[in-house]
């Protein structure tokens, strides 16, 4: 009789257990498990992005998430919460990009419990202190004022490329905001915006690694408790087309130039001719790969800077980064050439090198010996994109974002062997372009580079070592290259006028 007891309670707890795991919105939660993984990833997405910043308050979205990441919870202070966790050597963050932001935790299955009552604690009772508000705003205010302005040209001239491109729209500000909206923001409108977004309608719930199904009800009911809220609509960027060549020269006291350049394209990732353009992008300027066309030319060959790639979907940290990094997704992306920085006397030249190698893709499109070499590079090399159950998590919910079923390195992979040489020089003609261009250079003497731009004055090259007559020869071609730059459409901006 106990027995038939027991069996009755144990078949009676397993229906209720099914469904509560039945009750969770299966759309809204993304699995990727790995038995044998002894660890366990979390990854919390929230439509919660930069581009729902309220005009006027440019940054809120930022500094919500560093309050939700490095704040004080309404039952430990931020110091106890960090003590707590060094025992269990792991810890959470908020990554914030323009669409969304990303809760993600990793931890040991061992240290699980302890672990999850900090991590689920740290989103759901933020305490909202004045002083960490002002310390988190402060440290915003520095990146925007000293970090961005004067420690890194390579991101101040991504980010000003980015803000020319999209002017007027929700995603022409950096993630950080800009110092007025910095300094505009309330306690009040941290609260707001964190009811508004970071409420219960409005998550993914992502998890990977050695979970059960336990771990799995015990956090979607966690973030079930967060404010009633909907889900967050995102808002329209329509982006102004680029018109011939326009040059934002932002000046500033430097050895070196900085140039970022590019222009909308209307794909993403997932379909034929993403992968296609891929090829032609991977032959051009693979990300770091230094047998890339623009690298050999400008680096190998000329030993002019330190790197020179090119993208055709939104590619942030590229200085710290090897690889594309994931949850930073956009539903609208450029096609963007970055020349990491080159000495001031060779600026221009620098300029002309790039681009007379890319109008020659666009002329000429890819050759079968490049195209079979790349293909086959690109299949291999997609394997190291995810080495951890953290990042294949990271990259499912990108495909979930981008609406792909099968999963996009395993496309990736799949259309390396059906994509043909036709299908990429056709992708060439459907999206690359040489007419217009949008390019930001972050330079000193920026009145005499208006000057030489508009002009097309011969830019010729000087070495300290003696180079082949073929490069020579090539170098003659270079100086005298043609860009149609007209001078009403080049504007200097001093850099600290940038940001504000």
């Amino acid at each position: 009789m106990k027995t038939r007891i027991i069996f009755s309670c144990v078949v009676l707890f397993a229906a209720l257990f099914n469904m509560a795991v039945q009750a969770m919105d299966k759309d809204r939660v993304v699995e990727l498990k790995a038995a044998k993984d002894a660890t366990i990833a979390f990854r919390i997405v929230f439509n919660a992005g930069s581009q729902y910043d309220p005009v006027g308050k440019e940054g809120l979205s930022y500094l919500t998430s560093r309050m939700l990441s490095e704040g004080s919870t309404t039952k430990n202070s931020y110091d106890s919460v960090l003590k707590k966790l060094f025992p269990f050597a792991a810890g959470y963050d908020i990554s914030l990009s323009r669409e969304i932001s990303v809760f993600t935790g990793r931890v040991h299955k061992d240290n699980l419990k302890p672990y999850l009552a900090l991590f689920t604690e740290q989103m759901l009772m933020p305490a909202f202190k004045a002083d960490e508000l002002e310390r988190v705003r402060q440290d915003a205010l520095n990146y925007l004022t000293n970090d961005l302005r004067y420690s890194s040209d390579e991101e101040l001239g991504k980010a000003s490329l980015y803000n020319s491109v999209y002017k007027g729209t929700a995603y022409s500000h950096v993630d950080v905001g800009t110092v007025s909206g910095l300094t505009a923001i309330t306690m009040d409108d941290i609260k707001s915006f964190y009811n508004t977004y970071y409420n219960r309608s409005n998550f993914t719930l992502g998890i990977g690694g050695g979970y059960d199904a336990k771990t799995l009800e015990t956090v979607w009911k966690a973030f079930e408790k967060l404010p009633e809220g909907k889900k967050a609509i995102a808002p329209v960027i329509n982006t102004q087309k680029v018109e011939g060549y326009k040059v934002l020269l932002v000046e500033k006291k430097a050895a070196a130039t900085a140039i970022s350049m590019g222009f909308p394209i209307d794909l993403v990732r997932g379909s034929k001719d993403w992968y296609a353009l891929a090829i032609a992008n991977s032959w051009l300027g693979e990300h770091r790969n230094s047998s890339s066309h623009l690298y050999q030319v400008i680096r190998e060959r000329r030993g002019l800077n330190y790197g020179d790639y090119s993208y055709i979907e939104h590619y942030p940290n590229g200085g710290r980064v090897q690889l594309p990094m994931v949850n930073v997704p956009r539903r609208h992306h450029l096609f963007e050439i970055w020349i990491r920085p080159v000495p001031n006397e060779t600026a221009h030249f620098a300029l002309r090198a790039a681009l007379r190698e890319y109008q020659a893709l666009v002329a000429k499109g890819m050759s079968k010996d490049e195209f079979e070499l790349t293909r086959k590079f690109l299949k291999n090399y997609v394997l190291q994109y995810a080495p951890t159950s953290s990042k294949r998590l990271g990259y499912a919910l990108d495909d979930k974002f981008y609406g792909i079923k099968n999963g996009h390195i395993a496309m990736y992979r799949e259309m390396m062997d059906k994509v043909t040489l036709e299908d990429v020089n056709n992708a060439i003609k459907k999206y690359l372009q040489d007419k217009n261009m949008a390019i930001a250079m972050i330079c000193d003497n920026a009145a005499e580079l208006k000057k030489n731009l508009a002009s097309n004055v011969v830019s010729p090259m000087k070495y300290t070592s003696p180079k082949a007559d073929e490069i020579l020869k090539e170098d003659e071609l270079i100086s005298t290259f043609k860009l149609p730059i007209l001078e009403e459409n080049i504007q200097i901006v001093k850099v600290d006028e940038m940001f504000k």
